[in-house]
C-alpha cells in the first residue's frame, strides 16, 4: 500500500496488459480504482475477478466502457469519475494504446490504401491525444486530491520504442515519443500553475501474456511462452513483469520532488532487435 493511505486512481487501458496488472495490484491493496477501456468483454471479466485479487476486501473497483479515440466519450468518463471519486483524484495513469502495436493485417507504412491512415488517426488519438485531454479535464480533481503537501499526480506510460523502434511501429513509436514531450511540457505548465507533478514510465519488454481473459481461462502463467533465450537477452537475467511497473508507479506517486522525469524500467540493454526475414 502506498504510504498507508488509500488512493483514488484512474487507469486507461485497464482491462488487459500492463493496465490490468496495475489495476490488479492497486485493487488488491485496498485502493479505489477506475479503469477506462473499450473492450466490453475484458472489462466485464476483469471486474468479475476482483474478489480473487483483493485480500483486503477494501478495494473499490470501477470500470467504464470508454472510447478513448472519442473526445465526447472522454469528457463523459471524467464527469462520471468526478461523481465516483467525490471530486478528488490522486493518480491518473495514461496507459492505453490500441492493439496491435504494429499495423494490422501485416501492412507496412508504405501500404497504398487509406486504411493505414485511419489506423494512424486512431492510434495517435488514443495514445497521445487522449492523455492530453484526460489530463486537462482531470486538473480540478487532481488539485483536490493528493496530500497536504502535494496534489494528485499524472503518470504517462511510454515505451523504450520511443527511443529505438522496431519495423512497422511508426504510430506506436510516434505516440510513445510524443508522450515524453507531453510529460515534460505538462510538468512545467501544471507544476507552476497547480503543483501537479507529471512523470513518465518507459518500460522495456514487459511480458503480459497472462494479463487477459483468455489467459485466465486457460490458466496461463507469466513464464509460459518465454524461453531461456528470451531471458538471456536481458543483462538483468529475465523479461520484465507488471510488478516492475507497479514499483515505478508507487515510487512516482510518493516522490514529491520528482516531476517532468522519465523512469526507464528495462533490463534489456543490448537486447537484440528481431526483424522478419
Amino acid at each position: 500500500m502506498v504510504a498507508d493511505r488509500f488512493l483514488n486512481i484512474i487507469i486507461t487501458g485497464g482491462a488487459r496488459g500492463i493496465g490490468r496488472g496495475l489495476f490488479r495490484h492497486f485493487i488488491g491493496t485496498g485502493h479505489r480504482v477506475l479503469i477506462l477501456d473499450s473492450n466490453e468483454s475484458e472489462l466485464e471479466h476483469v471486474v468479475s475477478w476482483v474478489q480473487r485479487w483483493d485480500s483486503t476486501q477494501k478495494g473499490q473497483p470501477m470500470a467504464l466502457n470508454c472510447d478513448l479515440s472519442n473526445r465526447e466519450s472522454i469528457k463523459k468518463a471524467v464527469n462520471d469519475a468526478n461523481t465516483m471519486f467525490e471530486g478528488k483524484l490522486d493518480v491518473l495513469i495514461n496507459n492505453a494504446f490500441p492493439t496491435p502495436h504494429t499495423w494490422s493485417n501485416e501492412r507496412a507504412m508504405d501500404d497504398p490504401s487509406d486504411d493505414i491512415m485511419q489506423e494512424w488517426d486512431t492510434k495517435i488519438a488514443v495514445g497521445l491525444t487522449a492523455p492530453f485531454l484526460l489530463s486537462r479535464l482531470c486538473v480540478p480533481l487532481l488539485r483536490a486530491g493528493g496530500t497536504e503537501t502535494s496534489p494528485g499526480c499524472i503518470i504517462n506510460i511510454s515505451s523504450t520504442r520511443a527511443y529505438q523502434s522496431e519495423i512497422n511501429h511508426e504510430a506506436y513509436s510516434a505516440a510513445k515519443a510524443g508522450l515524453l514531450g507531453l510529460t515534460q511540457s505538462m510538468a512545467v505548465s501544471l507544476g507552476h500553475a497547480h503543483k501537479i507533478r507529471v512523470n513518465a514510465i518507459v518500460p522495456g519488454w514487459i511480458h503480459v501474456g497472462n494479463e487477459n481473459k483468455s489467459a485466465d481461462q486457460k490458466g496461463t502463467k507469466w513464464e509460459d511462452a518465454l524461453g531461456d533465450e528470451d531471458m538471456n537477452w536481458h543483462p538483468a537475467g529475465r523479461v520484465g513483469k507488471v510488478e516492475d511497473i507497479v514499483r515505478a508507479v508507487e515510487y512516482l506517486v510518493e516522490a514529491e520532488f520528482v516531476t517532468g522525469q522519465e523512469v526507464v524500467v528495462d533490463g534489456g540493454v543490448g537486447r537484440k532487435m528481431v526483424y522478419p526475414e
